[in-house]
């Protein structure tokens, strides 16, 4: 027993400093993509035509980088001959609005801070429930590692619970197919105002690999407010945190100056 307490302590704490300092990730990590339009000679559209996800999007102002339909694979990066699309080491990537994950260079606008008696209320004590609408399970994998001793989520006064009447809002991973919709909406209504919705994973944000079957739709459907989108397939954890600490203000009312 001794020996054990010696070698904890000679060990360290494991838990992560984020966010009082930078993550730190493996080699293999993809984060952000990234559009460097200097080396982009014939546009993005034989590259969108190519990829095997719908990371590049077209609009009548061009082609985007749309960070919610992005797998992360290296296909999706080698897609571009000129090697104009890259990922970056960057986790930040959540974004308060869907359309702010859609940019010309691969960068979304900064997380909204919860304002007024909303940020009182969820700022230091955040009860959530997990949703599950059809999913490959790896979004689901993240979230529980966020409980662990190196994420401890719970530091942040977050934790999951087991019933939306207990919780304070939901957390929806998975494609969102025909027949969890009804699941997913009761889990909702559940849940007691004022509540929050956060999508997590491509899957949730705009069906992933899945869109365009006909039992999955384009992720958590139009008609209910989503006030956070977390990208990633599946998204890292401190993608998750930074998005979540993001929303309820504590990390420099929602700035990306801290990584």
């Amino acid at each position: 027993m001794l020996k054990m307490i010696f070698d904890n302590l000679r060990r360290g704490p494991a838990t992560t400093a984020f966010p009082r300092r930078p993550a730190e990730f493996p080699e293999r990590f993809r984060g952000r993509p990234e559009l460097d339009a200097s080396r982009c000679e014939n546009g993005l559209a034989r590259c969108g035509a190519m990829s095997p996800s719908r990371l590049v999007v077209q609009s009548s102002k061009g082609a985007n980088l749309d960070l919610g339909g992005c797998l992360f694979s290296p296909e999706e990066a080698s897609a571009c001959p000129q090697g104009a699309i890259r990922y970056t080491r960057d986790p930040r990537m959540a974004a308060t609005r869907r359309e702010d994950l859609i940019t010309p260079g691969g960068e979304p606008a900064a997380v909204r801070a919860l304002q007024g008696a909303t940020r009182r209320l969820f700022g230091r004590s955040l009860r959530l429930r997990s949703v599950v609408a059809g999913s490959c399970g790896g979004c689901e994998a993240e979230l529980v590692a966020l409980g662990n001793v190196v994420f401890d989520l719970q530091r942040f006064g977050v934790q999951f619970v087991a019933s939306p009447r207990h919780a304070d809002g939901v957390v929806i991973t998975g494609a969102v197919n025909a027949n969890m919709e009804l699941a997913l909406r009761k889990s909702i209504d559940a849940v007691p105002d004022p509540r929050l919705v956060i999508a997590v994973g491509a899957c949730a944000i705009s069906g992933g690999p899945f869109a365009g079957s006909p039992e999955v739709g384009k992720g958590v459907p139009a008609d209910l407010p989503v006030d956070l989108w977390v990208p990633g397939c599946p998204p890292h954890p401190i993608t998750l945190l930074d998005g979540l600490l993001r929303l309820l203000g504590r990390l420099e009312n929602g700035s990306r100056d801290r990584a």
